[in-house]
């Protein structure tokens, strides 16, 4: 009986580790273009800035797919609906192998936003209904613990495929680990049967839940922050005082590593202390921006790599603590509040990534980090009030 017990305990954790491999891929997917820019754009012949509108894009649309996810999961099973999703991410970066031109490249990117979308809508309340009950922040811990190792390695690991194969080659190297990582999914996921409130609540109800309002506030002030300092990071870096090229990917990597620290940290903390943790975040991310974007000169090298391990860490157990605390927090309208939350996010990707870019061209990129800093602090004001409400809902 034991045995079968902790037999059990295994394929839900390994279940829940691929749903982890899953998200790697998506958000590797989703940031290629940022790591192959250069190559891209000189085999089509097109502005970088041109390519890079396949990242913005496919934050939109995935936004507008998001919407989606109640309608599939009140008809099609869950397992199934995810393995779908993984074949579509394959076809998707296979379609941008042979793409020969933009606009293929874009057809590619919008079937990939489509899954995208659909995916991040669904995902973590799969791993919370298949993890033990007083364990389903470390299940969201792992599953968005594939955007740290995204971070980390993924845009790196395509960047480097994209060396030794060419940028065609990066992309049908991730529609490989798609096509595998469905194949996972097949043998390790459980069936999951769908539940009658799944089916009856709509985005109408998520959209009217008074209680929800501020998770979806505070979830688009904190994509857009953070979007709109980390889309010029790289720039940010390359500017640094005494700073020299081969030293701008370690930093990258520390802000990477930093994020995959974090979410095993969250991982642990979630499921007791969910709204400190978003408080402490918050305050660590925007001191940290603020003092980049004012005191770089003062801080140093050193001191500015370790305001990107702050940065890195703390934004990570954020976006884990958030999507746990409008699962939580919904209860029966768990699928259409995450549809609506997905929604909201990539939205507000889009709009911080165009804020950055105006903040960059007329003030420069430490200016970038300073305002991302202050909307930071900003965010955890919204965050403060009423806390005594939002705690109930937690």
């Amino acid at each position: 009986m034991a045995e079968d017990r902790v037999r059990s305990a295994s394929r839900t954790w390994l279940s829940i580790s691929v749903l982890g491999i899953a998200a790697f891929t998506m958000v590797s997917t989703e940031f290629a273009p940022i790591g192959l820019m250069t190559q891209m754009a000189v085999d089509l012949g097109e502005a970088q800035a041109t390519i890079g509108l396949t990242v913005t894009l496919y934050a939109w649309f995935g936004a507008l797919s998001g919407l989606l996810a109640p309608t599939l999961v009140g008809r099609v099973p869950r397992k199934a609906l995810l393995i779908g999703l993984m074949l579509v991410i394959a076809a998707s970066n296979a379609i941008a192998l042979l793409s020969l031109s933009l606009e293929a490249l874009f057809l590619a990117r919008f079937v990939g936003s489509v899954a995208h979308g659909v995916f991040w809508a669904t995902v973590a309340a799969f791993a919370m209904d298949i993890a033990p009950p007083h364990r389903t922040g470390l299940a969201t811990s792992i599953v968005f613990g594939g955007i740290s190792v995204a971070t980390v390695m993924g845009v790196p690991a395509v960047n480097m495929a994209g060396q030794v194969m060419g940028w065609r080659g990066a992309f049908g190297a991730l529609g490989l680990l798609g096509l595998l990582t469905a194949v996972s999914m097949v043998v390790t996921l459980p069936n999951l049967t769908t539940s009658a409130s799944g089916r009856e609540a709509t985005l109408a109800d998520a959209i009217s839940e008074r209680t929800l309002r501020p998770i979806y506030a505070i979830t688009a002030l904190i994509g857009a922050v953070h979007f709109a300092a980390y889309t010029f990071a790289e720039p940010f870096i390359a500017a640094l005082p005494g700073i020299v090229p081969n030293a701008v990917p370690i930093f990258l990597f520390a802000f990477g590593a930093a994020g995959l620290l974090g979410s095993v940290l969250g991982a642990w903390l979630i499921d007791r202390f969910l709204h400190e943790v978003i408080l402490c975040a918050l305050t660590a991310m925007g001191l940290a921006l603020i003092l980049m974007g004012t005191s770089s000169t003062a801080l140093g090298l050193a001191g500015v790599g370790a305001c990107l391990v702050v940065w890195g860490a703390a934004i990570s157990m954020l976006f884990a603590t958030l999507q746990t605390w409008i699962l939580k927090a919904a209860g029966p309208l768990a699928t259409p509040a995450a549809a609506v939350h997905t929604a909201v996010l990539n939205t507000a990707i889009g709009i911080g990534a165009m804020a950055g870019s105006v903040l960059l061209d007329r003030w420069g990129t430490f200016t970038v980090m300073l305002g991302a800093g202050i909307g930071a602090m900003l965010t955890l004001g919204l965050a403060l009030i009423p806390q005594g409400r939002r705690r109930q809902t937690i």
